[in-house]
């Protein structure tokens, strides 16, 4: 386990970004519902978890050609929230998770209230991916993200394409990131959300407002996370993404 003094404990926490409270309409295009989501402030990983950090915390990564700039993919929504609860524990945080023996994952539980790490819910990650903008995505689809267009057929380097306007990158491609909701326990009983799209997909996977889901135990390819944690007090707007030259 990684230590609170370690390097990739300090950078992560140097790589969060502070959003600030908001509202975000999701919609669902299946079902074709709607419905508004009030977001509090929070703060969100400038970038998806990668192959480095999760080596650093887990003492290793599922097996891959891909360096360890890149996300970590092969690991489930379980793994994901078992990661959150041992960096919060190495970097002196209250973890957020409760994790019991259910292999659905059905009786885990989040305490919002505790500053440890944890997974988005769908409506900060949406919310944060937008960044205030109401389009398809918050840029063009070549200059955001790595998708099947551009990607060559593997993952690439986190924050090798350009940030929204709060300073995220890969939001959109790279890798789908898990979040932490049930998408609809009456149709899908355990199934939880993804969203942002992949290296290989298409650019309708690469949607801001796309969502898909699978079982807590699926282990893929182009799936890994992104870490959020409570933020009490925002004094500060987002940053802006640096200008071209700087």
């Amino acid at each position: 386990m990684v230590s609170p003094e370690s390097a990739p404990s300090r950078e992560i926490a140097v790589a969060m970004v502070g959003i600030p409270a908001g509202r975000i309409v999701l919609r669902d295009e299946g079902t074709r519902t709607e419905w508004e989501v009030e977001v509090g402030a929070f703060r969100l990983a400038a970038h998806p978890v990668t192959r480095e950090l999760y080596r650093a915390v887990r003492g290793e990564a599922p097996p891959s050609p891909a360096g360890p700039r890149t996300p970590v993919t092969e690991v489930s929504w379980l793994d994901a929230v078992r990661f959150c609860d041992l960096l919060s524990r190495a970097a002196g945080l209250r973890p957020c998770y409760t994790i019991g023996d259910d292999p659905d994952g059905r009786d885990v539980l989040c305490d919002r209230e505790a500053d440890g790490y944890r997974l988005p819910s769908e409506a900060e990650w949406e919310y944060a991916c937008r960044a205030g903008d109401s389009g398809v995505r918050y840029g063009e689809l070549d200059e955001i993200a790595w998708y099947r267009g551009n990607s060559g057929g593997e993952v690439h380097d986190v924050g090798t394409r350009a940030p929204n306007a709060w300073g995220l990158h890969d939001m959109i491609g790279n890798v789908w990131e898990w979040c932490w909701d049930v998408y609809d326990p009456e149709v899908y009983g355990p199934y939880r959300v993804f969203r942002g799209g992949g290296w290989q997909d298409h650019p309708r996977g690469c949607r801001a407002s796309c969502r898909r889901k699978s079982h807590p135990t699926l282990r893929i390819d182009d799936l890994g996370f992104r870490l959020a944690r409570r933020e009490d007090v925002l004094t500060a707007p987002p940053p802006s993404p640096p200008s071209p030259g700087a």
